[in-house]
């Protein structure tokens, strides 16, 4: 969950770090430090707090140290602290590590009873004092590194440089993200694309058991336990991402600027499979060959992923009669899953380096499933590792809670209902491109909901001293209430939860006392009168009710606030619906002083378990 990040070419390291970093930053944010070459050795400059604290300590004038490491720290081993902060160093090594190393207290033991100190109580401290070991014993660091990595058990994405190598970096990749960046006389390494792009475009994505080494003439990658060079021809792969991408440009936060781009984001996922005409196809989606001898589908995710899981299983029910089970991906695996032939096994992830999700997907292939994932990011693990691939067209998304990939998700879910449920003759071609149609309009939807933000603050001001809030929906919208019960509690720090809204009288009723804020999502659909009843539930209660609806008509006489969307057929509703539940996060969140790009404890993406 980490950020690491480094850098070996033609420019002044340290600027080039600490903006790496700040790119990297929403991955943790408790701690950051660097290390480079001072002329006399290495130095190490690290602190707890965040990477402007870190640019305080940076020497001034800048060193030119042509080659660095740097390292944004979300704490797992040792609270957050300057000794705890990576990168840690032994023997004129340094180490920055991205992952969690499961046997370091064995190892630590052992180091210390040959009379290794240690300075930190973090997992990674093991390793620089592991390799400093075996260098003392006349080891090459290359071959120190390969020698000490043999003795980890665990994630991790490391990056190393030491004082006898003084223009050279190496990098080891095993279960957490690490990618080479091959810039114009320049090379780096990160955890993630984004900390890479104002120099280049270019990358390899390192995979597990694999040693990369990076100097001046040029880029050596190994894999380890067979000690067989990987060649390079082939692996490069070019993104149309670009830097101006992973900029606030004129908003005040990443967060908001994703949520306003959500139209694009939409329009550009369609994009890739709907032509001109309206008609469509998967062009990257084999769904002819999933779709054969098709019985099942289980859906995993974490997080929001999950909740557009959820949405997923409404839609595949409705349109292609496929029975769907959605799982958190977390619990999935320790349950001895059950997978009958025929079963389709959907994992959805943002990144497509998610720990759990990796996991879960892991084990429904080794049972037999066939398996699907749905991700943002072309070449991860979750795409390489599974059967068939859909990519959403999100774009870097830097918030930590996720907003644009969500509602990209739901439109290849959506895509992908339709298109199962042609070839399963559920839906004929004239159906589907009815469906479709409909479909290409929620872009321009989007942006008519995103126009409401001044009147949507509004109603951020009347909630935003509760204690408890409570988000109900039904049907289609019971996943969207959970998401926006979710995104609140992320940034906000607000305690908020999401029912389906049927289950009320079953004992979350007595929650609502007067006042408390009850924010009903309320599309006018075949459940519209049901929600109608729970509103009055709500309101005989004191419960202050704050509707999402497109039939404001007949909810203004209802409830006490209400925020319209356009209507669409039922089906589409999520995608309007959600919207202004965003907004509503993001507003409350910022009149309460919270930091909406990085919230409290929380990292982006989690690749460890």
């Amino acid at each position: 969950m980490c950020g690491i990040v480094g850098y070996v070419g033609k420019r002044i390291s340290l600027p080039v770090l600490i903006d790496g970093l700040k790119r990297l930053e929403y991955r943790g944010y408790d701690s950051a430090g660097i290390a480079y070459q001072n002329g006399k050795g290495l130095e190490i400059r690290k602190t707890s707090g965040r990477i402007r604290d870190l640019e305080m300590l940076l020497p001034d004038p800048v060193p030119d140290a042509r080659a660095g490491l740097g390292h944004t720290r979300w704490a797992t081993h040792g609270a957050p602290s300057s000794a705890n902060a990576h990168p840690h160093s032994a023997g004129g090594v340094a180490v920055v590590h991205n992952g969690i190393i499961e046997n370091y207290r064995e190892l630590k033991e052992a180091l210390m009873a040959e009379g290794h100190r240690f300075a930190s109580e973090t997992d990674t401290e093991v390793i620089p004092q592991l390799i400093a070991k075996y260098l003392k014993e006349g080891l090459s660091l290359p071959e120190a590194l390969r020698k000490s990595v043999g003795h980890l058990r665990g994630s991790y994405a490391i990056g190393v440089m030491s004082e006898q190598h003084p223009a050279t970096l190496f990098a080891v990749r095993n279960g957490s993200p690490l990618i080479i960046g091959i810039g114009k006389g320049e090379l780096l390494f990160a955890s993630d694309i984004p900390a890479m792009l104002p120099y280049t475009n270019r990358f390899i994505l390192m995979e597990d058991g694999q040693l990369c080494i990076l100097n001046e003439s040029g880029i050596t990658l190994e894999q380890i336990e067979r000690r067989e060079a990987v060649p390079l021809e082939g692996r490069i792969m070019e993104v149309d991402w670009t830097a101006s991408m992973v900029e606030k440009n004129e908003f005040e936060c990443y967060m908001l600027k994703e949520i306003h781009e959500q139209p694009v984001t939409v329009a550009e996922t369609l994009g890739e499979r709907i032509d001109p005409a309206g008609t469509f196809s998967l062009k990257s989606g084999p769904v002819s060959s999933m779709a054969e001898g098709l019985r099942r589908l289980q859906i995993v995710a974490c997080g929001t992923s999950y909740h557009a899981g959820l949405v997923g299983r409404y839609l595949i029910e409705s349109l292609a009669h496929l029975p769907v089970e959605v799982e958190i991906a977390s619990e999935y695996r320790y349950r001895k899953p059950l997978i009958e032939e025929g079963t389709l096994f959907i994992s959805i992830t943002q990144s497509g380096e998610t720990a759990d999700t990796l996991a879960a997907q892991r084990e429904a292939k080794r049972r037999g499933a066939r398996t699907l994932t749905l991700c943002n990011v072309k070449g991860s693990t979750a795409a390489r590792e599974a059967d068939y691939v859909l990519y959403t067209k999100a774009g870097p998304e830097i918030g930590v809670a996720s907003t644009k990939a969500f509602t990209a998700q739901m439109a290849v879910l959506y895509l992908l209902a339709v298109d199962l449920g042609v070839h399963r003759g559920v839906l004929d071609r004239e159906e589907a491109n009815t469906l479709i149609a409909h479909l290409s309009g929620i872009p321009a939807l989007i942006q008519a909901v995103l126009g409401q933000g001044s009147a949507i603050e509004s109603l951020a001001r009347t909630i935003v001293n509760a204690k408890d809030l409570l988000y109900l929906g039904r049907g289609l919208n019971y996943p969207i209430a959970l998401e926006g019960a979710l995104k609140l509690k992320e940034i906000s720090y607000l305690h908020a939860e999401g029912y389906a809204a049927g289950e009320m009288k079953h004992g979350p009723i007595a929650l609502i006392e007067k006042g408390v804020p009850v924010i009903v999502v309320a599309p006018d659909d075949d459940l519209f009168e049901k929600v109608l009843s729970n509103i009055e539930e709500a309101k005989a209660r004191g419960g202050r009710v704050l509707a999402v609806t497109d039939a404001p008509g007949v909810l203004l006489s209802k409830a006490d606030a209400v925020i319209e969307i356009p209507s669409v057929p039922p089906l589409l509703s999520p995608f309007l619906t959600v919207i202004p539940l965003q907004l509503l996060a993001y507003h409350v969140a910022r009149l309460r002083g919270c930091d909406v790009d990085q919230p409290r404890n929380l990292a982006k993406s989690v690749t460890v378990e």
